[in-house]
């Protein structure tokens, strides 16, 4: 392909910010409500990510799609929201504390559930139990009910399939941190989910 040609392509691909409102407003809200779990911080992310890729426009040269871009954008918005609710570091004794529960909960040989706090059945005859929209919706009020902390770490890792390293970078806290965080959280969500479904 000529390179004239090449700059052509990119030209049908630039950016159209009258259109934005119109064509991704709802996507992004929604995919910043599914990730904050809160309407108003959710509508102020996207007119943010609007206004961010408005002052980056030139910067757009059609190697992605105008929605991934704004995405990546959104991403890193929602980022700094996760990052301004943990601020506070796990002490040494919540620590050793998770440690302790991990041990009860769990077998060390194997990870598996020990048989007294086996998970009860969620009495969910679907083959996909997450497309139940009863359980979703008690789903999202357990993850409510998290600490801003654990809802960002557990978000992060179960919703947008972050890697653990990218995770511990962005909310800058270490590796203990995250695993007591995430074995807090799961702990939270599996009692909430047997108190409110079953």
């Amino acid at each position: 392909m000529e390179l004239e040609d090449l700059n052509n392509d990119r030209q049908l691909f630039k950016s159209q910010p009258h259109l934005w409102v119109e064509q991704y407003a709802d996507y992004l809200y929604s995919y910043a409500f599914t990730r904050l779990n809160n309407d108003e911080l959710s509508r102020d992310l996207v007119k943010e990510t609007f206004l961010a890729a408005l002052e980056k426009v030139g910067t757009f040269n059609g190697d992605s799609t105008e929605r991934t871009w704004l995405i990546a954008i959104m991403r890193h918005k929602i980022i700094d929201v996760y990052r301004k609710r943990t601020s506070n570091g796990i002490s040494r004794f919540e620590s050793l504390e998770a440690e302790t529960q991990q041990k009860i909960f769990f077998d060390p040989d194997n990870g598996h559930w020990n048989p007294p706090y086996y998970p009860q059945l969620l009495g969910v005859e679907d083959h996909d139990p997450l497309n139940n929209k009863e359980l979703a919706g008690v789903l999202e009020r357990c993850l409510k009910k998290l600490p801003p902390q654990w809802f960002s770490v557990f978000t992060l890792k179960h919703v947008d399939d972050q890697k653990t390293e990218m995770i511990c970078k962005a909310l800058k806290i270490s590796a203990g941190n995250f695993w007591v965080i995430m074995h807090r959280a799961k702990l939270n969500l599996r009692e909430c989910l047997q108190r409110h479904w079953l």
